[in-house]
């Protein structure tokens, strides 16, 4: 039997909310603007930016970059589902170890590498966030960078994503202590409830979504956390694949009890209103300086994607 997990609620626009008359035509036009990125898309070389925010993990960068080029390195083969290149951008939030120059040490190894610094500890979202920004491929993964996300599993993710949108892991055989394993437990199941989805593991950082998506989500301090729900929210279709789970085997972790399950319960709240909040319209005239009119009959204007195709 796979593993792979199509969540039943990955369906256009505002989950749980789309039985309710008053969403449906938001919905469908979601539907419809997804659609026609997608038919853009295709065909464009596919090029991996993978952000991996870092605070004081010196010990682990020089592992972590390794095992990302043993992974992703093979993809690079010219196939058809392969990749026309990647980049690594880490983010170091503020360290107060030898994060920074071991990054540039690094940087003199591996090509790929693209290091940035922030003036001041900002944090996990704001960091993820900075890297989507700075990244220059189509794609987006995402990694913690202390060893505990296996890189192999992109790979995994990858190549589950051929017909849908993104790709969501959800960790097996948690390595953490019972307590974070019983908190993150209870944690997906609130949220799922509350925002009518079926997301296994909404704190695994293994992912793979598109850049373009990523720069509509709205962001907030805690967004890390809720990537999988407003991918959701902008209509896209989830695959959810089993990635592993490894002990953290330097430094400590940087999340408390505050921060990863009470501070998470009022970021949730602001996510559904969020969910039930989106702006929805449809565009159906234009005029700019490519729509000319002659008497009463506007000339047809070729999307640009659509010209790119007629010219290659």
């Amino acid at each position: 039997m796979s593993t792979l997990c199509y969540d039943p609620s990955q369906r256009s626009g505002p989950i749980g909310l789309s039985s309710r008359p008053m969403h449906e035509a938001g919905i469908r036009l979601a539907g419809m603007n997804l659609a026609k990125e997608r038919a853009c898309a295709q065909g464009e070389a596919s090029f991996l930016s993978v952000v991996v925010p870092a605070k004081n993990e010196a010990a682990s960068l020089p592992r972590l970059l390794d095992e990302i080029t043993l992974a992703l390195w093979p993809l690079c083969d010219g196939g058809p589902h392969g990749l026309a290149g990647y980049e690594v951008i880490v983010i170091d939030d503020g360290s107060t170890d030898t994060t920074r120059s071991v990054l540039g040490d690094l940087a003199a190894v591996y090509p790929e590498l693209r290091g940035m610094v922030l003036a001041a500890g900002a944090g996990q979202s704001s960091a993820t966030v900075a890297g989507i920004r700075a990244a220059r491929g189509n794609w987006i993964a995402t990694l913690d960078a202390d060893l505990q996300n296996d890189p192999a599993d992109l790979v995994r993710l990858w190549n589950a994503l051929p017909g849908y949108d993104a790709a969501l892991g959800w960790r097996m055989n948690r390595q953490d202590v019972w307590s974070r394993r019983v908190i993150s437990r209870w944690a997906n199941r609130v949220r799922n409830m509350l925002l009518g989805q079926s997301i296994r593991d909404g704190g695994c950082s293994v992912r793979i979504f598109p850049r373009a998506l990523a720069l509509r989500l709205p962001v907030f301090q805690g967004v890390h956390r809720f990537l999988g729900p407003l991918l959701l929210r902008e209509g896209c279709r989830l695959v959810q694949v089993p990635v592993h789970d490894r002990p953290r085997p330097h430094g400590q972790s940087h999340y408390d009890l505050w921060n990863r399950s009470l501070q998470v319960i009022i970021d949730l709240v602001g996510v559904a209103w969020l969910m039930r909040r989106p702006v929805q319209f449809q565009v159906v005239q234009t005029r700019d300086s490519e729509w000319a009119t002659s008497g009463s009959e506007p000339i047809a204007v070729v999307p640009a994607c659509a010209r790119q195709r007629q010219e290659d």
